[in-house]
């Protein structure tokens, strides 16, 4: 066999290579059929010698790649270097269709391994042009990995945004007025914002270490700030709500000591004081200020309860003594028109007597019950005057003056109806008509005299 290398031809023109057979077991080859148009244009690049080399054409000449074995034929031994190259095209085939699904690490890898396989491949087939392919997989892996740092350097510019803006809320929230914030609300979002910042930190994309200790020291001191806060907070409000049971606790007692008073009006306008403080005296919790309220407002019940008691029997007293005293009033007026002074003057210092032993009435009602006594005891009184006035050498001027009196107050009388009426006090209407009658009878007593 010989060791040197021919010079390749111009124009090589390779045998013809009839439809591939599996490799002899001398040839090492497998069973796997070829593509017959793919390994026909392999073919075209190698030949096989009368020695039984096999040689593969390129652009840098002709070099051997091998032997075939004793006993098997020349289309066999080349047909097995077939498929070797046939093997490193689909390698390189894959590879160019996995470049955009794979890191650009990965597929360097790859390449790696396509390189080693070509620097002197046993194959026969076009490998020039398979090292051009490979060359240009090189290209776009490179390509790839510039675009995916581009992707990386824009996602860690959107990550160390969107920690530094976690960070300004965190650090916004702490610095709050005591006063004003809502503990629960801020507690619950600086919560979600450290479940976002762990979310972050596991599966986002990574900032640089120091930059990102950096952040995290401003958020854990914004959030050892707000829980200081917090507490100071909770401590004065706890201080505060124990002043205030206190302050009403104190209130309760003085609201129990009054509740069993019979003192009423004194006594109410102590408990619109009570009222008064409590309102200002401020919160404690919800549950807290219940159980106290209800305290409170148990003694402040028992004392108006009792005096509405009270106030509700002896309601129940004037107002019987209201339809007794109406009862007298009527059988007064029975003395009108007094025919008889002195009959009239006995009946009626009897229906006095009974009226003093009755005692008061309601005080809207007593117009109506010691104003028409009185009127009828002005009738009386005026028929005694006007019996004394016959017997009088001046009884005529005094019955002219009598009745030009009356009729005055009449006339006064009827100025006021029209009065009342017009306000729409049907009430009052009601009480001047009966002082009105009251003064007609007597008017009509003195003038049926004359």
């Amino acid at each position: 066999m010989s060791e040197s290398t021919p010079a390749p031809k111009p124009h090589p023109v390779p045998k013809p290579i009839p439809r591939p057979r599996p490799a002899t077991p001398q040839s090492s080859g497998t069973s796997t059929p070829l593509d017959e148009a793919a390994a026909a244009r392999a073919a075209a690049w190698g030949r096989v010698d009368d020695d039984g080399n096999v040689w593969l054409r390129s652009g840098d000449g002709e070099r051997m790649v091998g032997q075939y074995a004793a006993g098997g034929s020349a289309e066999d031994a080349l047909s097995l270097y077939i498929r070797r190259y046939l093997d490193l095209e689909a390698q390189v085939t894959l590879l160019t269709t996995r470049i955009e699904h794979i890191s650009p690490e990965e597929a360097s890898a790859s390449l790696k391994a396509l390189d080693e396989q070509l620097v002197n491949p046993a194959v026969v087939g076009d490998v020039d042009a398979l090292r051009t392919r490979v060359t240009s997989l090189r290209e776009r892996i490179s390509a790839r990995r510039e675009q995916l740092n581009a992707q990386r350097e824009e996602a860690r510019a959107q990550a160390l945004a969107e920690r530094t803006r976690l960070v300004e809320r965190a650090e916004t929230i702490a610095a709050a007025d005591p006063d004003k914030i809502h503990w629960r609300n801020s507690r619950d979002e600086l919560g979600q914002i450290f479940e976002r910042w762990q979310a972050a930190q596991k599966a986002g994309p990574r900032i640089d270490r120091p930059t990102e200790e950096a952040l995290w020291k401003r958020f854990s001191r914004a959030r050892t700030q707000f829980d200081r806060m917090r507490r100071q907070h909770f401590a004065a409000l706890e201080t505060q709500r124990s002043e205030v049971t206190a302050r009403k606790n104190a209130l309760i007692e003085r609201a129990e000591a009054l509740s069993a008073s019979t003192n009423w009006n004194a006594t109410a306008a102590e408990f619109r004081q009570l009222m008064d403080e409590w309102r200002q005296a401020g919160r404690t919790t919800r549950k807290d200020d219940d159980k106290l309220w209800e305290r409170f407002h148990r003694a402040q019940q028992a004392f108006f309860d009792a005096r509405s008691a009270h106030f509700s029997a002896r309601d129940e007293e004037l107002n019987e003594n209201l339809a007794a005293k109406l009862a007298l009033v009527a059988e007064a007026e029975k003395i009108l028109p007094v025919r008889d002074p002195e009959a009239a003057r006995a009946t009626l210092r009897d229906i006095e007597d009974r009226w003093d032993e009755i005692g008061m009435v309601p005080r809207g009602d007593i117009t109506r019950t010691e104003g028409r006594l009185r009127e009828i005891e002005d009738a009386v009184r005026a028929a005694e005057n006007e019996r004394w006035r016959r017997t009088d050498p001046e009884k005529q001027q005094r019955s002219d003056g009598m009745a030009a009196q009356l009729q005055k107050l009449i006339a006064d009388l009827d100025e006021e109806i029209a009065a009342a009426q017009a306000a729409g006090d049907t009430k009052q209407v009601a009480q001047l008509e009966e002082n009105k009658k009251a003064r007609q009878a007597w008017l009509d007593q003195v003038t049926k005299d004359l």
